[in-house]
């Protein structure tokens, strides 16, 4: 393994430009603004959520929450290990890295490049081009979006929502690797224009990044070792490409005008799909038949503005943007009704028996306790987080989130969920962490089988945390 390269590439004054709204996420009406108090509380059938506490960047005021690179925080992830999380602040341009058990920050890492850091590119893969010629195209500042582990959690995979003088993301973006063991960008790889979702197989020998900009998704070879020899494998086409020909001078809504505007992405656990939400362009669910190298076609038949997928114990979820629903099938009933798929003849095929379950407007990310009884959703409009019945695929309530939470990800344990605010003109810009509580014994039993997490959960050995030192 080559050793960490430490750069000096400095920390990003803040825009003084708020973020613009994203009309392809969020409602045109403006929902209100929301800060809940530490201590808030929400008891359920078998669950009680408190709201613990924040970082924030809209108040000055608050100076124990206070920090300043909490800039459009559009996602969180929490290290498998449990020792500390990280979160995008995409206009930021820098991902942040805490602590988990203290809250203290640990790192700021980056997104900026320039020809001094050439030695951190990935050989081209001749897979993507630039429609318009740039003198220094690999000088830019990278807006991180989502973000996926691989290697047991020693690697976080950022994609970039656009290289920032990319006006309207129509050129290559990119994509950092972080090596978690030092917190630094130790390889940046080409991609597609506008990805968003980014997604490790259950194998961890794949990695696929979804293009929002022009209906394709790049797949790469993570099956080595070491970072120099990953590589594109690659880039397929959800049923055609956006032919991009912007301007260079005026914007254009590239959050609207993008064809599918391709979401979110999981692979199927035995790792032969990938499944891929089509937030646009007439919905549905994109499936790639991995094993054959090859895009099928769409399974029709779900709500408009399709936003995340989750595959868990069985059964696919997808979460339902500006309508607000979660919506669940059994894996194997969705891929026995897309079998029909050939990606010639037989292109797209309304999938029945999806079970519905309504929660508040603007439902983002969605993620599932440790055993799958219980679902948590992050919803943007309505400013809070909601939890559902698995099982029955009913709201059992809400607690008040920071204004217009969009990321979320959930501890191993699953007693902590923490929410990303990302920024509007009127509030936002918040990292908001809730720790949750299992009032039914024998789901409290259950979670304390995983391996405990040494000064989270207990003091035991942590097999993964083992392997994440020994590399």
């Amino acid at each position: 393994m080559r050793p960490c390269l430490i750069t000096s590439l400095g920390l990003l004054l803040l825009s003084a430009t708020a973020l613009q709204a994203r009309p392809d996420e969020e409602k045109k009406a403006t929902p209100p603004v929301v800060h809940p108090s530490p201590g808030t509380q929400w008891i359920g059938e078998g669950i009680k959520v408190t709201f613990q506490t924040r970082k924030q960047h809209y108040s000055f005021a608050e100076t124990e929450t206070l920090d300043k690179d909490i800039h459009s925080p559009k996602s969180v992830n929490i290290h498998p290990s449990g020792r500390k999380y990280y979160v995008n602040s995409l206009e930021g341009a820098r991902t942040v890295v805490y602590d988990f058990l203290t809250g203290e920050k640990l790192k700021v890492i980056p997104h900026r490049f320039d020809d001094s850091h050439k030695e951190l590119w990935a050989p081209a893969s001749g897979l993507f081009s630039y429609v318009h010629s740039y003198e220094h195209p690999d000088t830019f500042d990278g807006k991180p979006v989502e973000s996926t582990f691989s290697h047991e959690g020693r690697y976080l995979w950022v994609p970039y929502y656009r290289r920032s003088f990319d006006l309207n993301a129509q050129e290559p973006s990119a994509m950092a690797v972080i090596d978690t063991q030092c917190d630094e960008i130790i390889r940046i790889f080409e991609t597609g224009p506008l990805p968003k979702m980014v997604a490790t197989s259950p194998d961890g020998k794949t990695l696929a990044v979804t293009h929002w900009g022009n209906n394709t998704v790049g797949l790469l070879d993570i099956s080595g070792a070491e970072p120099a020899d990953w590589h594109y494998t690659a880039c397929l086409v959800v049923d055609y490409q956006l032919k991009l020909n912007y301007s260079l001078t005026q914007k254009v809504d590239r959050d609207v005008d993008s064809g599918y505007c391709l979401r979110g992405t999981v692979f199927t656990p035995d790792g032969r799909y990938l499944l891929i939400g089509c937030m646009g362009g007439g919905g549905g669910i994109a499936v790639i038949d991995l094993a054959a190298g090859r895009y099928l076609g769409r399974a029709m038949g779900v709500k408009a503005n399709l936003r995340h997928l989750v595959i868990k114990d069985g059964y696919l979820y997808i979460s339902i943007n500006r309508s607000g629903y979660i919506q669940r099938i059994g894996l194997d009933d969705f891929l026995e009704q897309v079998s029909v798929l050939d990606g010639t003849r037989k292109k797209s095929v309304y999938v029945r028996h999806w079970v519905n379950c309504k929660i508040p407007a603007g439902a983002r990310t969605i993620e599932l306790s440790p055993n799958g009884k219980y679902i948590f959703a992050a919803c943007n409009f309505s400013s809070c987080l909601a939890v559902v019945d698995a099982a029955k695929m009913e709201l059992l309530g809400t607690i008040p989130a920071d204004s217009f939470p969009v990321g979320l990800d959930i501890s191993r344990d699953g007693r902590y969920v923490f929410t990303t605010s990302q920024a509007r003109d009127i509030a936002g810009n918040a990292v908001d962490i809730f720790k949750i509580e299992y009032l039914n014994e024998t789901y409290q039993r259950h979670i304390d089988w995983l391996p405990p997490m040494p000064g989270f959960v207990g003091d035991g050995p942590d097999p993964i945390f083992d392997r994440y030192l020994s590399r």
